[in-house]
């Protein structure tokens, strides 16, 4: 079985921008490749898990979405780092326009996409890790049963007294300290 890095999106790769769909305002945080480098150099696979609500919202369309995933996917690639994966969810229970207004098994934090990526790339959720901005993406890696769930407050406003995350760190840079803590990885 393999291990995985499951990061969200929005807050932990590039800059909270509600319902961002183009190019020119998708900004890397600070540290994410370096950091995806580290866990990509220990074996780990690098999944995205994101939720998509504006594509159900009819801000954006599922092609703007797939056309700025490629355009990070070859940035990511241009930096040396291989994503295996990128899974979506374009479903809102509530705010959803169609097809798209449903409580799917796969938008956070239901554990559909991190079920989805176990069974793709048989996945041990027992040595993998989970990074998010909000408790949505924390719930889901506990309800899919990953190990090690870590919230970071690069995005949304962290309610730290009711997290359920193992750990909160302040940058995508902490990360591979605040997992050595764990015991997961070490630096040899």
């Amino acid at each position: 079985m393999r291990k995985a890095l499951f990061l969200d999106r929005d807050g932990v790769i590039n800059k909270e921008v509600n319902y961002l769909y183009k190019i020119q305002n998708f900004e890397f945080i600070a540290g994410i490749f370096e950091t995806c480098k580290f866990f990509q150099q220990r074996n780990y696979l690098l999944i995205v898990v994101t939720n998509q609500s504006g594509i159900a919202r009819n801000f954006y369309s599922e092609e703007d979405f797939i056309i700025l995933n490629d355009w990070m996917l070859h940035e990511f690639e241009k930096q040396a780092v291989k994503i295996s994966k990128v899974y979506y969810s374009p479903f809102h229970p509530k705010y959803g326009i169609g097809k798209y207004q449903q409580d799917s098994w796969c938008r956070k934090p239901n554990p559909g996409m991190l079920i989805q990526a176990r069974d793709e790339f048989n996945i041990n959720f027992c040595e993998s890790i989970l990074v998010g901005d909000k408790e949505s993406d924390i719930e889901a890696g506990l309800n899919a049963g990953v190990k090690l769930n870590i919230l970071v407050r690069s995005g949304h406003k962290v309610n730290e007294g009711s997290t359920k995350a193992n750990a909160i760190i302040d940058s995508i840079v902490d990360l591979p300290n605040c997992v050595h803590s764990f015991g997961f990885i070490n630096y040899f």
